[in-house]
């Protein structure tokens, strides 16, 4: 029997960490450890509503299931009938959106009791390599493999949108060609990575708009991305803020007045969709790429341009796997950073706490190690907390060198030098 310390999930707000025995994995199964689980806003909406989630089993008052599933890790031991496919040693990150038939909403970190993102060891099921969802990773930073998942996500809603000429029934899958993209309340961890994709990705707009009533978030995504990237690019890129009287004359001057063929809301407000329906052009696609917790949010949209402009809505939850492995060529080619993402490290322990509080605490991704005991910290922290302990100031001098954002040099300090979890 192999040992794990794992986050589980009992019911409606009701996380527990503990120590269990995992069993013995089976010949389709394998075992595996987890280094890093970045957290994602689904699993604070799983942590809310226990067995009313649409992917977690209705026994988990019995059965509790593992959270997490931005994982990327180890293999340990490979089980006989993927000996040929699969070998110990080798790094691996995972599609959860496994589509598995008769199951379509199972998915590892909502549905399996031994397989989860926060767990330091976690035996993988048949379904994921069945559904060919388990993905060799050859990078050398972990954090990288847990973001490739959130990076699949946003390759996905890019390649969801479509378009089609006026009396032709075909649709052209992905953003139009050269046409202007608005990302509303686009300054988040999902926002920065479809900017990043936008800008670095295989097909670019002509404009690209960036909005968000919070100034310091604004100007925090300019930094990472200046709009100087964005002319090297050849996108004419803007951020603006739609705290003022008129946002949709504002937006609607950057196009002359013609409106967005693409259109993405990253916030589950209805005047924010509202806003999104009003700056479409001709033939637009809105891409809500939010999911609420408000199994009755409604919005305005206005079906007159639905009707006599062909405005229409796409949307995702989650990429395939397909999706994942176009993250994992970019960010391989060093294409894209998601670094820009990373806002805050730390411990297995720190997880639960994170996860409760995650719209509380205005920030990018949350990066866990699950073998380290260590508190959930702010990147921008480190420095402060330096003064007075040598692991942070040591960390905020790496980070420092990387632009501020967290890197494979500061990773590989961490798992060198940060306590082990009891």
């Amino acid at each position: 029997m192999i040992k794990t310390k794992a986050l589980r999930l009992y019911g409606k707000k009701d996380l527990r960490l503990e120590d269990f025995e995992l069993p013995d994995i089976a010949d389709d199964e394998i075992l595996a450890d987890v280094q890093t689980n970045s957290i994602c806003m689904s699993t604070y909406k799983l942590y809310n509503q226990g067995a009313d989630h649409k992917r977690a089993p209705d026994d988990v008052a019995e059965n509790p299931i593992i959270v997490g599933h931005e994982m990327c890790g180890n293999i340990l031991q490979v089980g006989a009938k993927y000996g040929d496919k699969y070998k110990a040693g080798e790094k691996y990150t995972v599609q959860p959106a496994l589509n598995y038939p008769g199951r379509e909403w199972d998915a590892p970190g909502y549905s399996f009791h031994t397989f989860g993102g926060q767990a330091t060891k976690v035996i993988i099921p048949r379904e994921v390599m069945e559904r060919d969802c388990l993905l060799g990773y050859s990078g050398e930073a972990y954090f990288f493999g847990s973001l490739v998942e959130v990076m699949s996500c946003i390759v996905g809603g890019f390649n969801v949108q479509y378009h089609f000429e006026q009396g032709s029934y075909e649709h052209k899958m992905g953003l139009a060609d050269d046409g202007a993209l608005a990302l509303l309340g686009g300054t988040g961890p999902m926002g920065l990575g479809a900017i990043d994709y936008a800008l670095h990705g295989p097909r670019k707009p002509r404009i690209l708009v960036v909005t968000d009533i919070d100034q310091g978030r604004l100007n925090r995504a300019e930094e990472l991305f200046p709009v100087a990237e964005g002319k090297k690019q050849g996108v004419d890129l803007h951020y603006v803020n739609t705290g003022g009287e008129a946002p949709v004359r504002d937006l609607m001057d950057i196009t002359d007045g013609k409106g967005y063929e693409d259109v993405f809301v990253f916030a589950p407000v209805a005047p924010l969709v509202s806003q999104g329906s009003e700056i479409m052009g001709a033939n637009g696609c809105l891409n809500f790429f939010a999911g609420p917790s408000d199994t009755n949010f409604k919005a305005a949209i206005n079906f007159y341009n639905v009707h006599y402009a062909y405005h229409h809505v796409a949307a995702n939850s989650g990429g395939n796997t397909d999706d994942m492995r176009i993250a994992l060529k970019y960010m391989g080619e060093g294409a894209l950073n998601p670094s820009v993402m990373l806002t805050h490290i730390g411990g297995l322990a720190s997880a639960s706490e994170a996860i409760a509080h995650l719209p509380d605490v205005p920030a990018g991704k949350k990066c866990v190690y699950t073998h380290k005991d260590l508190p959930m910290v702010a990147i921008a922290d480190f420095e402060e907390r330096g003064k007075t302990d040598p692991f942070y100031a040591a960390l905020a001098e790496i980070c420092g060198r990387h632009g501020g954002l967290w890197s494979l040099e500061a990773e590989r300090y961490l798992l060198a030098n940060a306590p082990d979890i009891a």
